[in-house]
């Protein structure tokens, strides 16, 4: 399995798999895979033997975890510009998997989290099963939503996307489908013939064939308190409402926000009320590159990595500490131009 690429591409029937092949790392995305990703759209957009892309990915435990972090971890402790020139990458790709003229097919089983949301949920056929675990948990390590995650849930119900940015809390398939991250439920066992079908039959057609009503979800009964509670100005206010608003999922909500970077909470509340107001995912994917490079010079994304994946601790010790503390003019500094410059996307006219 090591000898094989990180990303395996085959063409079966009308069908272009791409399939994301590093199963120990929950095929976290490296720069090569980015790169090997773009370069199969390239051959596929214009080759009329291919109707259909579809991406999946290799093992048992997801699509995509997300980014290769360790890699970032050790660039921001170098204070090098291999992620940033990684995330230049990745946001393309993102765009222009939202762009793509033929079907993309995201097979979303198991964990798909961070950038395994950005080469998925930007699809334009989205499938989540019984183990789908859809996230973008990046407050949680100092980081800020990217690959598009503020524009999907800035378009969510309600306050729903802020809460899933905020508290980078997984959901299951029925949430998913409620906030507009995936498409379809497909029961995890129909995933092999669903893809045999694929190869065959036009995507919509195929995967309607095998679509059923997902499991309930969590989301939609706390609608009333989460929507009064992110509604407040402030993330200090979001987090006070949280608190009296007399159920113990709200108390636990307000506690799991205290534990992420007060930096990071405020940012995203932030981005994601931008990114409602945007006219286009390329604005967005601008703007979150910004949050991304300003991230990489900051203390508290170094120190996120350590705590969670590194001496996986679990104790982080953020700074600025409170979110007393963090001031309008250290959030409105991660939306600045970066020292390498913008990443310049434009929406096709």
């Amino acid at each position: 399995m090591s000898d094989e690429p990180h990303v395996l591409l085959r063409t079966e029937g009308c069908a272009g798999f791409v399939t994301l092949n590093r199963p120990r790392a929950i095929n976290a995305l490296t720069h090569a895979m980015v790169r090997r990703i773009d370069e199969a759209l390239t051959r596929w957009e214009d080759d009329p033997a291919v109707e259909t892309v579809v991406i999946e990915g290799a093992g048992e435990r997801g699509l995509c975890a997300g980014g290769d972090i360790r890699a970032i971890h050790a660039d921001a402790r170098a204070g090098g510009t291999a992620s940033a020139d990684f995330w230049r990458d990745e946001y393309r790709l993102n765009a222009r998997i939202a762009r793509y003229r033929k079907p993309y097919v995201a097979l979303m089983d198991g964990i798909v989290m961070g950038g395994g949301v950005g080469v998925s949920a930007h699809g334009s056929v989205r499938v989540v099963t019984e183990r789908s675990r859809v996230a973008m948990p990046e407050t949680g390590i100092g980081f800020v939503p990217d690959v598009g995650g503020t524009y999907l849930l800035g378009r969510a119900p309600g306050e729903l996307g802020a809460h899933l940015a905020l508290t980078g809390t997984p959901v299951g398939a029925a949430d998913a489908l409620l906030v507009g991250l995936a498409d379809h439920f497909v029961p995890s066992e129909d995933l092999p013939a669903l893809a045999a079908e694929l190869t065959r039959t036009p995507a919509r057609e195929a995967v309607a064939a095998f679509a059923r009503t997902a499991p309930p979800g969590v989301l939609e009964e706390r609608r009333a308190w989460l929507d009064s509670c992110y509604a407040a100005d402030t993330v200090e206010a979001v987090v006070e409402r949280l608190f009296e608003a007399g159920t113990p999922e709200a108390k636990e909500t307000a506690t799991t926000l205290l534990a992420k970077s007060p930096t990071a909470l405020k940012t995203t509340l932030a981005a994601i009320r931008r990114a409602r107001r945007a006219d286009s995912l390329e604005t967005v994917l601008n703007m979150e590159f910004r949050l991304s490079c300003a991230a990489l010079a900051s203390a508290d994304l170094v120190e996120g990595i350590r705590a969670q994946v590194v001496d996986k601790d679990r104790e982080p010790r953020w700074s600025p500490a409170t979110l007393a503390e963090v001031t309008d003019e250290d959030v409105a500094r991660y939306f600045a131009a970066p020292p390498g410059g913008d990443l310049g996307l434009s929406a096709p006219a």
